[in-house]
């Protein structure tokens, strides 16, 4: 029987993320202030994003190669992570420039790593039912922190280096929980040796293999439309002649912590009904969105930020079940190891779109910028329609596909 002290770790560990991750979009959210206080190019201002992504990577690649995740305590590891994010992001208060900024970002990319997908393993350990829900819970957190750096820049009157410094601290406080009061639960994984084979297995294994291509279409959309639908929605409002102010960072704020409540649905919905049946519904609608919401650029406002939020809550509402479908069908000695990786390549994706959207934008407009990342979601429609039809999928909620 599980430990019925589940649901505080659950609640603790969501915390966590929530303080962890404000650093990851900190500079983003910070965009129209760095323009003028550095002088910031649009390219520059979308690599002091893409670096965040390629610092991931190659922090995940790293832990994956050495399973980190399998042989070193998740909250270890988490603690660690939150302490280098914490102190790369608090120096950009300090950068002049770009020239710096980027290296500090493409940094707390790289300590990142070492927080959410430890932080999955962990939770794991609490749940052999309800996993689903309980990884849901875990990628809404992260989304939040991801969202609330909007949030806080949407206030106005503060200082830019405020927003970077406060999620610092932020950041260090999450440390401090996972290292130092959440524990492992009753289920741990078996313990493994060091064996950096073990991560081909996301290549070598066919179950493994098909869920990782879900999850490497849903990356090929979701960041990119997290990065740019502040730029968006202050062009859309531009267009009809309504001022922005802090319209568009409190609207981006809503599209993107909406998809808290979609990755808690989407662990419901892939417990009870389904993780591969969940992840082809969600993809579906998400990649409708993508390819319809230009069309909206120029009409009304409300018309637009009513189809942001379905994307934004459909977008990541399967992200979890990815990640769940890793834990069910990946050697269990290896399971951390193989979800870094997993999260590796899909965040190297994630480069390229949040590269792409804005040259699309100058080519044919916002009308038809989003259509990009349709070939994402429908890469992972068709990956799930075929595990679903495997024997595999015996494996996957508890029976349930």
């Amino acid at each position: 029987m599980e430990d019925t002290g589940r649901w505080q770790a659950l609640g603790l560990l969501a915390l966590v993320l929530i303080l962890a991750m404000t650093t990851w979009f900190s500079a983003s959210a910070v965009v129209p202030q760095l323009r003028t206080d550095w002088n910031l190019s649009d390219s520059s201002a979308a690599w002091l994003t893409i670096a965040v992504q390629l610092g991931f990577v190659v922090g995940a690649v790293v832990s994956s190669l050495f399973n980190l995740a399998d042989i070193v305590p998740p909250r270890y590891v988490i603690f660690g992570g939150t302490a280098g994010a914490a102190l790369a992001n608090g120096l950009l208060g300090f950068a002049s420039g770009a020239a710096a900024g980027i290296p500090l970002r493409f940094a707390t990319g790289f300590f990142l790593a070492g927080v959410y997908p430890p932080a999955l393993k962990l939770m794991s350990t609490w749940f052999t039912t309800g996993r689903g829900v309980a990884l849901g819970v875990l990628v809404g957190a992260l989304t939040v922190g991801s969202a609330t750096p909007h949030l806080v820049n949407g206030l106005g009157g503060l200082d830019w280096r405020v927003v970077i410094y406060a999620t610092s601290i932020l950041t260090l406080s999450g440390g401090f929980i996972a290292g130092f009061i959440v524990r492992e639960g009753p289920n741990p994984f078996p313990k493994a040796v060091f064996a950096p084979r073990r991560a081909a297995a996301i290549f070598t294994d066919r179950g493994v293999r098909l869920a990782s291509f879900g999850y490497f279409g849903h990356m090929w959309e979701l960041y990119a439309m997290w990065a740019w639908f502040l730029v968006f929605y202050s062009d859309a409002l531009a267009q009809v002649g309504v001022t922005s102010g802090s319209t568009a960072a409190y609207a981006t704020f809503a599209v993107i912590c909406i998809g808290a409540l979609g990755c808690v649905a989407g662990g419901v919905l892939g417990d009870r009904w389904g993780r591969t049946k969940t992840t082809a519904l969600m993809m579906s609608v998400s990649g409708a969105c993508a390819l319809f919401i230009g069309l909206l650029f120029g009409g009304p406002a409300w018309m637009i930020l009513v189809v942001g939020l379905i994307w934004g809550f459909t977008v990541v509402a399967d992200s979890a079940q990815f990640s769940t479908m890793c834990t069910e069908l990946a050697d269990q000695s290896y399971v951390g190891t193989v979800l870094t990786l997993q999260l590796a390549l899909g965040f190297t994706l994630t480069v390229a779109t949040i590269w792409l959207v804005p040259l699309a934008e100058t080519l044919v407009g916002w009308q038809f910028a989003f259509v990009l990342l349709v070939p994402g979601p429908l890469l992972g429609l068709v990956a799930m329609l075929r595990l679903k039809s495997l024997p595999e999928a015996r494996k996957i909620a508890r029976g349930r596909g």
